[in-house]
């Protein structure tokens, strides 16, 4: 079952932001997509529709794994959602446009 809160927070983090980032500070695919990402900045994305959350040290960070798992079938992070889609990162890091 999905914690409540949990649920919340991810949907309103995946709502609220044009390109959303759930990530682990030192995992080198994290690294890789917000680097990525940080490239569109002043192009095709403005600072302020991209977000990331590092959610390594967060109390709740198995259960956001858990609910991220059940929304894209991968609990595994990056998870990167562009337009509240979850994108496949070789797709996100592999298109010219992020089309946001």
């Amino acid at each position: 079952m999905v914690n409540q809160e949990v649920k919340t927070l991810v949907d309103g983090k995946i709502a609220g932001k044009k390109v959303m980032i759930f990530s682990k500070t030192h995992c080198p695919y994290c690294v890789k997509a917000k680097d990525v990402m940080k490239k569109h900045f002043g192009k095709d994305l403005k600072e302020e529709d991209y977000e990331v959350l590092e959610i390594e040290n967060l109390p709740e960070c198995q259960e956001i794994q858990d609910y991220l798992k059940t929304l894209t079938g991968a609990r595994s992070v990056p998870r990167v959602f562009i337009n509240g889609r979850c994108r496949e990162e070789r797709t996100a890091f592999q298109t010219a446009r992020l089309n946001v």
